[in-house]
């Protein structure tokens, strides 16, 4: 039996809160958003993402995670470091002020010490999030257009290179397929006992980002690395986000 053909799915998204973040960085003449600025964008589309708080100063950073609770995750922002936790740019499950406040200093110096060209916006506050990691990309082809990647993520999807793909816009079977296509599904439906992870929450997220880059086409590349992926009915949490557009 032949499968109905569905079309795209039209979802509640704030186009306008997306294209200011836009507007405002092109205004910079940036073709990279930070990761803060990223999730803003996907935020307004609807993309779940981490309570955070940008902080200056030591003092700021101990406020924040306060106001956040803990345990919180400490990353670096700047637009000229892209792979964080290579220079000692993160820090995780830290509890407790003494340690943040000393985690705080840690990163900012060694941003300093091993890319000291880096502009450094300040260091990144934010609820820790836990899950399964999962990677959402896109790339633009010239000739086809929007290409979405999914896998498994953090440091599994450069060296398992276990990855579907399709073009955008998507529609909810689409992005079904995508998930189910990957060699290592039975890890997110679980083993030995395990929980399964949330597979509506990454399929929400699929077609959520689907419609982004279909709206945005100055949107050139995107990376969600790691989407937390909680057990089923827990949600999911855009972790980190990688935003290129065209200027």
């Amino acid at each position: 039996m032949k499968r109905k053909p569905q079309s795209p799915e039209s979802l509640k998204v704030n186009v306008q809160a997306a294209q200011s973040v836009l507007d405002d960085v092109k205004r910079l003449g940036k073709s990279l958003l930070n990761d803060m600025e990223a999730r803003q964008v996907i935020e307004a589309y609807g993309l779940p993402i981490p309570d955070s708080r940008l902080a200056s100063s030591a003092d700021e950073a101990v406020s924040a995670a306060a106001d956040i609770g803990y345990p919180v995750v400490m990353k670096i922002v700047s637009p000229d470091i892209l792979h964080k936790t290579d220079i000692g740019g993160v820090r995780v499950a830290l509890e407790s002020p003494e340690v943040i406040h000393n985690a705080y200093t840690e990163i900012v110096e060694n941003a300093r010490r091993l890319m000291p060209q880096a502009q450094i916006v300040g260091v990144d506050i934010q609820t820790m999030a836990r899950g399964r990691e999962v990677i959402l990309g896109v790339n633009r082809d010239p000739q086809f257009g929007p290409l979405l990647m999914f896998g498994l993520g953090g440091v599994y999807v450069e060296v398992l290179k276990d990855v579907s793909f399709r073009v955008a816009p998507i529609t909810r079977q689409d992005a079904v397929d995508m998930i189910h296509e990957i060699r290592s599904y039975p890890l997110l439906v679980g083993v030995r006992g395990e929980k399964s992870a949330d597979i509506q929450a990454i399929i929400e997220c699929l077609l959520r980002l689907s419609q982004l880059v279909t709206d945005f086409p100055q949107i050139m590349e995107l990376d969600i690395n790691p989407l937390m992926v909680g057990e089923a009915g827990k949600g999911a949490t855009a972790v980190d986000c990688r935003m290129r557009i065209s200027i």
